[in-house]
């Protein structure tokens, strides 16, 4: 009986995590962006009041950078050229044509802005340090020190300048240094050798998981009055998957964030078009024992620096805060290592997996972890508390206060997982 019981408890919970991802699409279908949805900065839940007697005094801090243009022509040409093969062989459906326009002004706005940051991506930011001083103002007051630093790439830069511009006009005493240097990169967007290997034996999975769940069919009838020619034409599942990366990614600009081409997937095509960039996110950043639980160890020296920063802070003894500016796919391994809201689940069924691990509540556009510090004028503990895209969120740490949590506990927790790195790789300098 207690084994039926646990089996049918497992099920409900399976069946609730399907619910809730569906559900998250219908409300909000840009969410199925994943790592193109605009940063989901309205609605942010009320924070946990400090705890009696406590303040914070530092932030440690690493965000991607805002919205952006896509990186890669042929994201933008790729959909043009296979609408214009319908156009000239008299085979677009009238919204075919509708989109086809749509597309080539879209791939004309772009030109020589590959991966640059949007208006939108650079307004992100500015809310971010905003809400930074409003919602941490003992942090920021006096003449802190903040050192900010970011990956030498130049949409980085400029999230990192957007943001210190606003915290400098907040405070004009702030002490605010800024840096992007490539001495910095062993631990701000690091090279892993072990990790390129792992991955590229994990792409099959991931690749198997297409060819089972992203059918085409019903997408190329949206765009092709002739389904036939277009299944011997047309590139059916590649322009499926491309242009959902372009759909997805015009919520990065105010000139489109009102045109809406979603009503080319059905509900279903944005699930499982989902699956597959989640199950790929997964393999290419998540602890799976696909890729021997190895390539979020990636950030390892990343999350040094922040135990390191975090030790210099609190012997400081003065207020101050570290951030760092850089990429996605260094935002979701850091937070798969640190466990934050679970993120370091472990599987090998990649069937379930968008049950129990949803990279879209990671990795938006300007993604951001901040560990915010406390201390007691009476003395006694530091605590941390952790704010994954500025919403409290939980360590796989012991605690009787959360969303708080005691430093010394959580330092210990993650220097403990450092010393069990698997294939410890030197660090180069």
């Amino acid at each position: 009986m207690r084994r039926i019981l646990l089996t049918l408890l497992l099920a409900t919970a399976v069946l609730a995590g399907i619910a809730g991802v569906k559900e998250d699409f219908r409300k909000n279908v840009l969410t199925s962006a994943g790592n193109y949805q605009a940063y989901p900065d309205a609605d942010l839940p009320p924070l946990t009041p400090s705890p009696a007697g406590y303040e914070p005094f530092f932030i440690n801090h690493y965000g991607r950078h805002g919205s952006r243009w896509l990186i890669g022509k042929r994201l933008y040409n790729f959909p043009v050229e296979q609408l214009e093969l319908g156009e000239k062989a008299g085979k677009l459906t009238r919204r075919g044509a509708e989109v086809l326009a749509i597309l080539r002004d879209l791939r004309d706005s772009a030109q020589g802005r590959d991966g640059e940051l949007s208006d939108i991506g650079a307004e992100q930011h500015q809310g971010i340090a905003r809400r930074m001083v409003e919602n941490f103002p003992q942090v920021w007051k006096g003449a802190p020190i903040v050192r900010a630093r970011s990956t030498t790439v130049r949409r980085c830069i400029l999230s990192m300048q957007n943001e210190v511009d606003v915290l400098k006009s907040l405070n004009p005493d702030m002490q605010i240094y800024t840096d992007a240097s490539k001495a910095e990169m062993f631990y701000m967007n690091y090279s892993d050798p072990v990790v390129k290997p792992l991955r590229e034996s994990a792409y099959h999975h991931f690749e198997e998981f297409k060819e089972r769940h992203v059918k085409a069919q019903r997408f190329l009838k949206k765009l092709f009055n002739d389904v036939k020619w277009a299944e011997h034409n047309i590139e059916g599942t590649d322009l499926m998957i491309t242009l959902f990366d372009v759909v997805g990614n015009m919520q990065s600009h105010h000139q489109w964030e009102n045109v809406n081409l979603y009503d080319l997937y059905s509900q279903d095509d944005v699930y499982q078009l989902w699956r597959y960039n989640n199950v790929r996110w997964y393999i290419f950043s998540g602890e799976t024992p696909l890729t021997q639980c190895r390539v979020d160890f990636i950030e390892a020296n990343l999350l040094r620096s922040f135990i390191e920063d975090a030790d210099r802070a609190i012997a400081h003894g003065g207020n101050s805060a570290s951030l760092r500016f850089g990429h996605e796919s260094v935002v979701l391994p850091l937070v798969c290592l640190m466990g934050i809201n679970g993120a370091d689940y472990q599987t090998t069924d990649l069937e379930t997996l968008d049950r129990y691990w949803q990279s879209y509540k990671i990795f938006p556009m300007a993604c951001n972890v901040q560990m915010v510090y406390y201390r007691s004028a009476a003395g006694g503990d530091i605590l941390v508390k952790v704010l994954l895209n500025e919403r409290e969120a939980t360590l796989p740490v012991k605690t009787d206060m959360a969303p708080y949590y005691r430093w010394k506990d959580v330092r210990d927790y993650y220097m403990d997982k450092l010393s069990r790195e698997p294939f410890i790789q030197p660090i180069i300098q």
